[in-house]
């Protein structure tokens, strides 16, 4: 009996070893250093080639291999700004434009930041200085194509900017458009907690409408905001006039925006005008986190006033009357595949250099000794996750694939993307540019860029907790280099 008894508590101690040893074993798998970099994580992804030929050097390059560092791809140095603006990041109790009182984050002493406006082809200088934000702070130009020195990321592009330190940022606004400004370092804290801005670039010349309106919507601690107030915002807009909204979603859900009183023209996505955009009638317009859309409205003749409503509860109404009839949102949503008409795009997306995947699941697993349900990139938790790899010049396509059971607004950096197809279906309409790309789940994208940005850029998820949960991968140009690791004395963030 005693040996039976024996037998089955050795019987028990060996299942149990079968399952705790394998489970021990990915715990201390995942264990991140306290300090790494970007650089070394993961595994090198050279893509598809055309061509087998050597194109310069195919490796997971560690620091000191390459030719460049991410510090010396600047703007001119030499030139003067044309736009110098100093922010000074706080963290603290602050009051919105409704009046309510919140606890978060600064810039200037409000939230959202001062608006920074510039010209196409102006230097626009930023100095950022951290007064009381304790994790350090930085500002990323979201959907700016800027150096790669310049982007904001803290760990790869730059070291955070700590309590009584800070950064100057320098780059020229190349293009016109609708962006915006946030901190990039705990990301998801921050920018929910308000360090966050909009950034308009207006084109050199004429005017691109009569009236131009910002709407940044913004929830702080779950109160949904305009422009920093809880009311819609009301403008003038003379009978005849055409206005520009441009509706800038800084949070981590998509939102909607449509219009009431009149059919509104989409021009612009993500900073990047539409070729031939018509009028809209009985659709919404899908805005994903972090993107934007520029809605085109002119006002009736008679008078009548309009109203861009944004989410639902908001709205920007047109015309200075609160009286602008309310509607539910429309229950189709505009479909950019087919919106607008076709135009040259300067490179041929058919005969690409490189392709790749980023296909998009989730699993149990651990991350930093942490068990979870984790977000995957081609099957690997983080940091097992790709580097892809490419040299200066390159036409890209990437194909991104979202199986994981949740809606995912994709942001690369440093780049903007043309919508190929979704689900195979080829896009017919407008050049649709994108830097945040809404991937619904069960859907695929395929899409394309040519790579004339050199850095080693960030490319993830823009609901920001998901890029800490490891949704997030990195774009490397060959033969560039970064000095600055996560973690580390700067305390930078993985995200």
């Amino acid at each position: 009996m005693t040996r039976i008894r024996r037998l089955r508590i050795a019987g028990a101690c060996a299942a149990t070893l079968l399952i705790v040893a394998p489970a021990a074993w990915l715990w201390q798998a995942s264990l991140l250093p306290p300090a790494y970099s970007v650089m070394d994580m993961g595994y090198a992804d050279e893509g598809l080639r055309a061509s087998a030929a050597p194109h310069g050097q195919h490796a997971h390059m560690r620091h000191g291999d390459g030719t460049r560092s991410v510090v010396d791809l600047v703007a001119d140095p030499r030139r003067e700004p044309d736009v110098d603006v100093t922010l000074t990041a706080r963290k603290q109790r602050f009051r919105l434009a409704s009046g309510r009182e919140v606890d978060g984050y600064t810039l200037n002493g409000r939230s959202p930041g001062p608006p920074i406006q510039a010209t196409a082809g102006q230097l626009v200088q930023v100095r950022l200085v951290n007064e009381s934000v304790p994790d350090g702070v930085t500002l990323h130009w979201h959907g700016v194509d800027v150096p790669a020195s310049q982007d904001g990321v803290a760990g790869v592009t730059q070291d955070a900017v700590g309590i009584g330190r800070d950064f100057t940022y320098r780059f020229v606004a190349r293009q016109a458009g609708t962006f915006w400004y946030h901190s990039h370092q705990v990301s998801h804290a921050q920018v929910a907690g308000g360090l966050l801005g909009a950034l308009i670039i207006q084109p050199a010349g004429r005017p691109e409408a009569d009236v131009d309106v910002v709407a940044l919507t913004h929830l702080y601690h779950g109160i949904r905001t305009l422009n920093g107030s809880e009311s819609d915002v009301t403008v003038p807009a003379p009978p005849g006039t055409r206005v520009r909204v441009r509706v800038i979603n800084t949070d981590n859900g998509p939102t909607s925006t449509w219009v009431s009183g009149t059919a509104p023209r989409l021009v612009a996505v993500d900073g990047t005008d539409l070729h031939g955009p018509t009028a809209i009638d009985h659709a919404a317009i899908l805005v994903t986190a972090g993107g934007r859309a520029d809605v085109e409205v002119t006002m009736p003749p008679d008078g009548t006033p309009v109203r861009v409503q944004i989410g639902g509860p908001l709205s920007v109404v047109l015309g200075g009357s609160a009286a602008a009839p309310v509607s539910a949102r429309p229950a189709t949503t505009l479909d950019l595949l087919t919106y607008g008409t076709p135009a040259a795009v300067g490179f041929d997306a058919a005969r690409p250099d490189r392709t790749f995947r980023y296909e998009i699941g989730r699993r149990p697993g651990f991350l930093d000794g942490r068990p979870g349900l984790y977000w995957t990139v081609n099957g690997h938790l983080f940091p097992d996750v790709p580097m892809y790899v490419v040299a200066e010049g390159d036409v890209v396509r990437m194909t991104v694939v979202n199986g994981s059971g949740e809606v995912h607004p994709m942001h690369l950096h440093g780049h903007h993307a043309i919508v190929l197809a979704r689900d195979g279906k080829a896009a017919t309409g407008s050049p649709w540019w994108v830097d945040s790309l809404n991937v619904g789940d069960g859907e695929s994208y395929d899409i394309a860029f040519v790579a004339d940005n050199p850095g080693i850029w960030v490319d993830h998820c823009h609901n920001l907790p998901h890029a800490g949960e490891g949704l997030l991968a990195h774009l490397m140009y060959e033969g560039v280099t970064t000095p600055f690791l996560i973690g580390g004395p700067a305390g930078n963030s993985r995200e």
